[in-house]
């Protein structure tokens, strides 16, 4: 990637995010925002986040020689190999952002969408040719945490999603293709359904905030730092795998799907919860706490890639009779 050129347009989180990965990986950037403090903000970005980039990574004094700040649009996403969109979440933003850009765009060019919940169809809309639009969702921090959620449609050009993934791969990522574009795409779903439960048990008196956030953090959030819930339910199944889970375990979950909790978003749990993540994170401030986060992921990600590339230790088949385990342990 070395020798392309990629815009990206927006400043925000995401934004900056993607800056300084791609600075990083020594891709010369194109940073379209209308702040006037835009270089500043890449600057501090690349000081905050630029320690916690996975991999090899230039210095950050050269990196930032390949950043460009660019006010007008057209300017930016003229002659650019790849254009990674990082507004707002609001569907006639970018549906007009969108129509504004495409006259500009270079044959070849692909259009990225960081949207974390919007449909590709829908972001479209008002395009001539939405064949090169294509969403690729980061997970926050997208400079630390791999996944990317590719996401087409049944107009997008499955050259397009090919090139999408292998531009996400080359930046260090692991991009994961969805085969239908669902709403809120699958991590997202995924983290909502847990966000839920969490909120019920809170309000339910169950668990305090702090309380609820270690008990993920020493128990599930461990075990799916490195298997997913899908291998983790074929192991809880012992030897017998995820058929002895599902035909000795799981026939009790019915029960505990209908029980689970779907709290009201009201204005009262939403005063009560913000004043409680004020009082327990406020003092640290962002930029402790998520360089903090970073630190922290990092270190993970760096064992677990350690731990891939050492010989696995020997193991003898002796757990033969070993039951599933029971529904307190999925």
């Amino acid at each position: 990637m070395t020798d392309k050129t990629v815009a990206v347009i927006g400043g925000g989180t995401i934004g900056l995010g993607w800056t300084v990965l791609l600075l990083a990986r020594g891709v010369r950037v194109r940073l379209n925002s209308r702040r006037a403090d835009a270089e500043q903000l890449a600057t501090d970005a690349m000081e905050l986040f630029h320690p916690t980039v996975r991999g090899d990574k230039l210095a950050i004094a050269d990196a930032l020689a390949l950043l460009e700040i660019r006010h007008d649009r057209a300017g930016a996403v003229s002659d650019v190999d790849v254009v990674l969109e990082n507004t707002p979440d609001q569907l006639e933003l970018k549906q007009a952002l969108f129509a504004e850009i495409e006259p500009h765009l270079a044959d070849g060019a692909l259009l990225l969408s960081s949207t974390s919940r919007l449909l590709p169809a829908d972001m479209g809309a008002s395009m001539a040719d939405r064949s090169r639009l294509v969403v690729g969702h980061p997970f926050n921090p997208p400079h630390l945490i791999p996944l990317v959620e590719v996401v087409p449609d049944e107009r997008t050009d499955p050259d397009a999603v090919s090139r999408a993934v292998e531009f996400y791969r080359s930046l260090g990522q692991s991009p994961v293709v969805l085969r239908k574009a669902v709403p809120g795409f699958a991590a997202n779903r995924l983290q909502a359904a847990l966000l839920r439960e969490s909120i019920h048990l809170v309000r339910e008196g169950v668990l305090d905030m702090a309380e609820l956030d270690e008990v993920v953090t020493q128990s599930v959030g461990l075990r799916w730092a490195t298997v997913g819930p899908f291998q983790a339910f074929h192991l809880g199944g012992g030897p017998g795998g995820l058929r002895k889970w599902l035909t000795s375990v799981a026939p009790s979950m019915p029960r505990t799907w209908a029980g689970l909790g779907a709290p009201a978003l009201d204005p009262s749990t939403v005063d009560d919860l913000s004043t409680e993540a004020e009082r327990l994170f406020g003092a640290d401030g962002y930029e402790r706490l998520s360089a903090r986060r970073d630190h922290r992921q990092k270190a993970i990600l760096d064992v677990l890639a350690e731990s891939d590339s050492s010989p696995a230790p020997p193991v003898r088949p002796i757990l033969q009779a070993l039951p599933a385990n029971g529904a307190d342990d999925l």
